[in-house]
C-alpha cells in the first residue's frame, strides 16, 4: 500500500493509495527509495500443468432463505462451495478433486466477504470466532487474507476455521516492504501446506501472488508473470487458481510490459480505494472513480473473473491515510456510504465480464487496519452492514 505523500507525486487519475496504519499493522510507511528487489527464485517445485477452466460460467440454482435476520439471498446454488445454504459433506466423503466443487463465476458477484489481516497470528479459537461471525452475521462466502503470519501451522488453522464455517479463502504470498526475499519462504510454506493438508484445495479458491507487487516494484512484470506461471504449474494438480492483488496504477506504471501479468493470472483481484483518488470528494460521488478502475481491467483483462478485494473507504484520516484531493472526506458516514454505493450498483457489477464483480469489504475490524473496519476497536459495528450477495 502506498502513502498519500508518495501517491501525490503521481498525476494519473487512477492512482490511489492504501492506508499506512500505525504500530502493529504490516503496512509500513512508503519510502521514495527502496532496497533493490531480490532476484526471483524461479525454480520451486513444479507439477505437470493441467488445463482446466478455473471459473465456470454454468449456473443452476434455486431460491433459498438465509439465516434469520440476515439479508436476502436469491438464486444461490446449495450444491456448490461456499454458497449460502451449502451443506458440507463429511471430511471422509469429499470428492476426488474440486473440478465440480466451487460455485460458478456468475454466482460470485456482489458482496462476497471481508479482507482479514493475519499479522497478529490469531489463535485458532479467534479464527473460529471471527470466521463464524463473518459467515453467519454477514452471509460472507470468502475471506481474503492480508498481511502475513509466519508461525508454523498457521495456515492449517485458517483452513480448519474456514472449513468449519463454510468459507472459501483467497490466500496470500505476502512480500512485505523491506526489499528482502522472505516472500520465497512464505511461498514455499504456503504451497507445502496446500499440498499436505487434504482440506486445503476445498477451501482455497485462489492464491494471491503479492499485494501490490507491481506498484512496489518487488519484481519486474516479466518475473512476476513467471512466478505466477510457475505457481499455476505447482498448484495445477490441486486445481487452485493464482492471481495478483493489485491496483490499476500498478499496471499502468509498467505500461511497456505489465500486460504479461494480466495474461498470466487466472482471475483479477483489484484494489479499489477511491478516497485516495485525486478527484475524490464524498463516497456518494465515487462511482465514476470506481468505473474508471473497473474499465481498465475490463479493457485489459480478457474477460477474466474480477474481484474488488482491497476495497473500502476510511472512516478517519491520519498520517499515511491522507487524501490527494482537498475535497475528500473521511468519517464513518463516508465509509458506510461507500458500501451503500456499491450495493446500489449490484446490477451494474453483475453485468461485468467474467461473471460479474464480487467485492470484499476491506477490512474486518479497526484493530486490523485503523479506520477501515466494519467493526470498531470496541468490537461494535460502526454502522449497519448487510449488503446484497445477489441481485
Amino acid at each position: 500500500m502506498l502513502t498519500s505523500a508518495l501517491l501525490a507525486a503521481f498525476s494519473l487519475p487512477l492512482a490511489h493509495a492504501l492506508h499506512v496504519p500505525p504500530q502493529a499493522s504490516p503496512v509500513h510507511s512508503r519510502l521514495n527509495s527502496r532496497a533493490p528487489a531480490p532476484e526471483p527464485d524461479l525454480d520451486f517445485g513444479k507439477a505437470s500443468l493441467q488445463v482446466t477452466s478455473p471459473y465456470s460460467s454454468k449456473s443452476t440454482g434455486k431460491l433459498i432463505v438465509g439465516p434469520e435476520g440476515a439479508h436476502p439471498v436469491a438464486l444461490a446454488r446449495t450444491s456448490c462451495y461456499p454458497a449460502i445454504g451449502f451443506q458440507r459433506p463429511d471430511e471422509n466423503d469429499l470428492p476426488h478433486d474440486t473440478s465440480d466443487w466451487w460455485c460458478p463465476a456468475d454466482e460470485e458477484y456482489a458482496f462476497v466477504g471481508f479482507s482479514y489481516e493475519v499479522t497478529a497470528c490469531q489463535s485458532k479459537s479467534q479464527l473460529m470466532k471471527d470466521f463464524k461471525d463473518i459467515r453467519n452475521t454477514f452471509n460472507s462466502r470468502y475471506v481474503r487474507l492480508y498481511g502475513a503470519c509466519d508461525t508454523k501451522g498457521f495456515y492449517d488453522d485458517v483452513i480448519d476455521a474456514a472449513w468449519q464455517n463454510t468459507l472459501g479463502v483467497h490466500a496470500l504470498v505476502w512480500f512485505g516492504f523491506d526489499g528482502d526475499d522472505i516472500w520465497k519462504s512464505r511461498r514455499d510454506s504456503l504451497f507445502g501446506t496446500l499440498h499436505s493438508n487434504p482440506l486445503a484445495p476445498f477451501v482455497t479458491r485462489v492464491v494471491q501472488f503479492g499485494s501490490e507487487p507491481l506498484f512496489d516494484s518487488v519484481l519486474s512484470p516479466k518475473d512476476l508473470a513467471t512466478q505466477v506461471t510457475n505457481a499455476k504449474h505447482n498448484l495445477s494438480s490441486l486445481l487452485i487458481n493464482v492471481t495478483v492483488s493489485e491496483m490499476a496504477y500498478g499496471y499502468q506504471k509498467n505500461t511497456d510490459n505489465a500486460q504479461v501479468v494480466l495474461d498470466a493470472i487466472d482471475s483479477i483481484n483489484i484494489h479499489v480505494l477511491p478516497f485516495f483518488d485525486q478527484s475524490a470528494s464524498t463516497a456518494k460521488k465515487a462511482w465514476p472513480i470506481v468505473q474508471d478502475y473497473l474499465n481498465f481491467f475490463v479493457e485489459h483483462g480478457d474477460g477474466k473473473k474480477m474481484y474488488f478485494d482491497e476495497n473500502g473507504w476510511p472512516s478517519e484520516s491520519y498520517p499515511g491515510v491522507e487524501p490527494n484531493s482537498p475535497d475528500a472526506v473521511a468519517n464513518v458516514q463516508q465509509e458506510q456510504d461507500y458500501y451503500t454505493l456499491l450495493d446500489s450498483h449490484c446490477a451494474d457489477l453483475k453485468k461485468a465480464p467474467g461473471g460479474g464483480v464480487g467485492w470484499f469489504a476491506h477490512i474486518y475490524n479497526d484493530n486490523q487496519e485503523p479506520g477501515y473496519g466494519i467493526y470498531g476497536t470496541n468490537g461494535k459495528l460502526k454502522f449497519p452492514f448487510s449488503p446484497k450477495t445477489s441481485c
